[in-house]
């Protein structure tokens, strides 16, 4: 019998998957469980529509994210922040004011969560990795210049 899953069962396939198994299973198991529903031919129609739209999407998040990731793999960004005599900086800059320098520098908007960087203590220029949609990754060079108090 073929099935369509509503939740992930594990050796079985994850959640939207077209899975055929055994009849029983499918009564006894999966079924009262809320964990499948049986795939008639109007939800197989319906599955294909959805599977269609959901590559789609796909496709469109990945052109976006290598878009992305040409504007700004390897692109320099300039973040002014108040320093010590040494370059060390009180306080430092973090994921949140970096997003914000790309956003105002470079016109691309970025998620904080998606940057990762431990928090930058001093002057200097530091690389950093965002990470984009399916894997993909840019490296940005961040400048922190320092002003005096």
């Amino acid at each position: 019998m073929k099935v369509i899953l509503k939740g992930d069962v594990k050796g079985l396939g994850k959640a939207g998957d077209l899975v055929e198994v055994s009849d029983g299973y499918a009564r006894n198991f999966l079924v009262p469980r809320g964990l499948a529903e049986v795939a008639t031919p109007q939800r197989v129609k319906e599955w294909e529509a959805e599977r269609a739209r959901r590559e789609k999407l796909e496709k469109r998040l990945m052109e976006e994210a290598r878009q992305i990731k040409a504007r700004i793999d390897g692109a320099y960004v300039n973040v002014r922040a108040s320093a010590g005599e040494k370059g060390k900086l009180f306080g430092s800059i973090t994921p949140a004011q970096i997003a914000e320098a790309v956003k105002r520098q470079l016109a691309v908007e970025l998620d904080r969560r998606d940057i990762r960087a431990e928090p930058i203590k001093e002057v200097g220029t530091h690389r950093v990795v965002v990470k984009l949609h399916g894997g993909l990754e840019a490296h940005l060079n961040v400048v922190v210049e320092g002003e005096g108090r």
